[in-house]
């Protein structure tokens, strides 16, 4: 049965996604389980989530060894890996796929975040990364970085779904929107079915509180501090105002008369990083139609347990998540220069994950071989 908690969640209109993914969680079948008892609709993956998988456990050991003595270098055994992983999952996902026509039921897979600032490969990485999956319910990750802007119009030209990571300001999602309707629109040009291409762009919202609570806490005054914890809800809620503005313009209605989808907004970075806060904020704060929460696995048990689930808590918040903004901006707290070290930080600690996913498969390599 599936738990009160989340079910409410799911009608009030929000998909549940799992923000993790290893071999452990397909092969023992929790996966399985979190989709019947914790509604459970689709999964995400990172290169932080792949370098924990094949850090810990044998489960990979067998592939490994195989494909070493098969020659494969560390970068082809990497590819390998977690595309199985993903073709997995999506697998598992696929009669969800089914019976939400193409909506939910889907697993994500990232493309190499040492290119994120290079169009061109992360386009031909894209390609590469659908192809290896092989499967209709698969979302190519691409982060929202200036180089990613065109990149994500390119891979929705060639009739791919894309799951826009790395958002952080509002500036940049209305980039990345556009760059969502000017892929359908090449990719209709192009003749391939709007119906079948999915996004959904990940808005991440618990880094951009860790990072301004810090500039509050070094300022010390009681103005600052009552206003610590509000900044990350505040922007998604001004996220999802700009999600409805342009998926009601005429240039979105043409689109959506030949078969298009919304590009959904998704929660990312949900887990709360600081223990004052409770452990559900970012999930019971953020309830609107139309949007994932990508969720740790803590935190979905903490909703699961003690979730408060009382319908939408976004659209009626406009002014005051304004007002957020405009508070912080009178105590000296820069938004854009918070979202732009953001963004420079997501791409570095991913790039980190990537280099020790490299070297934690290197080593193991190199035991294969003994």
């Amino acid at each position: 049965m599936s738990n009160a908690n989340t079910q409410a969640l799911s009608d009030a209109g929000v998909s549940i996604w799992l923000d993790d993914l290893s071999r452990e969680l397909l092969e023992t079948g929790k996966i399985a389980d979190l989709v019947k008892e914790r509604n459970v609709v689709g999964l995400t993956s990172n290169p932080s989530i792949f370098q924990a998988a094949l850090s810990k456990g044998d489960r990979y050991n067998e592939d490994l060894s195989r494909l070493t003595k098969a020659g494969k270098d560390v970068e082809e055994v990497v590819f390998e890996l977690t595309t199985s992983d993903v073709r997995e999952a999506c697998d598992l996902f696929a009669p969800l796929y089914a019976s939400t026509k193409g909506v939910d039921g889907r697993a994500s897979i990232e493309v190499d975040p040492r290119l994120a600032h290079d169009t061109d490969k992360t386009v031909e990485q894209a390609k590469a990364l659908h192809a290896a999956v092989d499967r209709e319910n698969v979302l190519i990750k691409i982060p929202a970085t200036k180089a990613g802007l065109p990149a994500i119009t390119a891979t929705i030209a060639e009739g791919i779904s894309v799951n826009v990571t790395l958002i952080f300001s509002l500036e940049r999602y209305r980039g990345v929107m556009n760059a969502y309707l000017e892929g359908l629109e090449k990719a209709h040009a192009a003749g391939h079915d709007l119906s079948k291409i999915h996004s959904v762009a990940s808005f991440f919202v618990s880094r951009v509180d860790s990072e301004i609570d810090k500039r509050l806490d070094a300022l010390g005054t009681d103005e600052a501090r009552a206003l610590k914890g509000k900044a990350g809800i505040a922007n998604a809620r001004l996220a999802y105002q700009a999600f409805e503005e342009v998926f009601s313009t005429p240039r979105w209605g043409s689109l959506a008369d030949e078969g298009a989808n919304v590009q959904r907004p998704l929660w990312a970075s949900t887990g709360v990083k600081d223990p004052a806060y409770p452990d559900t904020m970012y999930v019971t704060e953020l309830v609107a139609a139309d949007v994932v929460n990508t969720m740790p696995g803590k935190t979905l048990e903490a909703t699961a347990d003690h979730g408060d689930i009382h319908g939408d808590t976004v659209t009626g918040g406009y002014e005051l998540a304004s007002n957020v903004l405009d508070d912080l901006d009178g105590q000296g707290v820069s938004y854009s220069e918070v979202v732009d070290l953001l963004e420079v930080e997501g791409v570095e600690k991913f790039e980190k994950a990537w280099g020790e996913l490299l070297a934690g498969v290197t080593d193991e390599m190199k035991k294969a071989q003994a």
